[in-house]
């Protein structure tokens, strides 16, 4: 591990700054109990960055993630900037942007439904009585949503329009390569999503996946069409661990995955390049409608300290204690509001953070 770990800091808005500071209570014990030497910079993103300089993603704040190891991102965007052009929004101004920058190609999402949650998740008790543990791996840079699109006018059918799925092989030799290496460390089994029934992009998509496997003959590989795969995870989603999709698959997958487990409070997210580089933010949004109320669930921003330490620094026990100081705490019976059966009796964002991080101290 480097002496010095350079850290950029991107609070954001809504409820981004209040669990940024529950995050920092876990890097303060990172740095005075691990002597990790963390060398943490905060910059503006977002709507407080269009507030403060009229663009999303100011220059400094670019150069500071540059000269960094990783990023550690809150969440940006609300409704106060809904009526801008998309192209200076919040979230199109400034994520996308950053995730072609450092080509950030890889999207790993943990989805977890712990066995003291179960009854928070849509399922039934008896699908999910143990719990759900399945981590969805998504290619980031590629597929529809970078492919050719428009809206045009045809002088005898009239107005149509058309998005271009594009995917290069090695694009998706890439994003395999990294599944099937996490893979080593989970259960040894990948379902990779496709629709090759129907789709030369997806058979491409498949082939090269099953070209890939070769070399890791030690790990299970199948494949699902993704209209059974979404079936198949509301039946019985414990038959998963991790879960291989292209760009807009793996867009609502993720998604699908995050209900199951009953709040989208309690996930993180990591975005990846090839260089150990990441960018890692909770799954959620700003939630504004609920900022400075106390109230907001400050587990994702907490975990996602967690994937920093396993993906950028190669920390791994340090990264498994903190998910098992979340854990405890649930297991203990605390709730922040938004898991909480009864509204009346939870613990406020910086109470939880507060708990979470003296069983990370008194853990390590």
């Amino acid at each position: 591990m480097k002496k010095k770990f350079n850290l950029a800091v991107l609070p954001g808005d809504g409820i981004g700054p209040e669990v940024m500071q529950e995050g920092y209570k876990i890097l303060n014990i990172l740095k005075t109990k691990c002597h990790i030497n963390f060398i943490i910079n905060e910059y503006d993103i977002g709507g407080i960055a269009i507030d403060k300089y009229g663009i999303p993603l100011p220059k400094n704040t670019l150069l500071g993630c540059k000269n960094s190891d990783a990023i550690l991102l809150g969440s940006v965007g609300g409704p106060k900037w809904n009526n801008i052009p998309d192209e200076k929004k919040p979230e199109r101004g400034a994520l996308l942007p950053l995730r072609k920058y450092f080509n950030l190609f890889a999207n790993i999402r943990p989805a977890i439904l712990y066995p003291e949650l179960v009854d928070l998740s849509p399922l039934r008790q008896n699908i999910i009585n143990s719990g759900i543990d399945i981590l969805c791996i998504r290619e980031l840079t590629g597929g529809i949503y970078f492919g050719k699109s428009n809206r045009k006018i045809d002088p005898k059918l009239g107005e149509f329009a058309f998005d271009t799925e594009i995917y290069y092989k090695y694009e998706i030799q890439k994003i395999a390569k990294i599944a099937f290496e996490i893979s080593k460390q989970r259960k040894k089994k990948i379902i990779s999503i496709d629709k090759s029934n129907v789709l030369e992009s997806s058979k491409l998509w498949k082939n090269t996946v099953e070209m890939i496997s070769k070399k890791y003959p030690e790990i299970k590989l199948s494949h699902l069409y993704v209209d059974n795969a979404v079936m198949q995870i509301i039946k019985n989603p414990n038959q998963f661990d991790i879960i291989l999709c292209p760009n807009l698959f793996g867009d609502i997958i993720s998604d699908e995955l995050a209900a199951i487990t009953g709040s989208i409070g309690m996930l993180p997210s990591a975005s990846l390049n090839n260089e150990n580089f990441g960018l890692y933010e909770p799954a959620g949004g700003s939630a504004p409608d609920i900022q400075g109320k106390n109230i907001a669930n400050p587990i994702a921003q907490i975990l996602s300290i967690a994937l920093l330490l396993r993906y950028s620094m190669n920390l791994y026990e340090l990264s498994d204690i903190i998910f098992q100081s979340v854990k405890i705490a649930l297991k203990k019976g605390y709730r922040t509001f938004d898991i909480s059966n009864n509204k009346k009796d939870y613990v406020t964002t910086n109470e939880m953070g507060d708990i979470i991080s003296q069983i990370f101290k008194k853990e390590i």
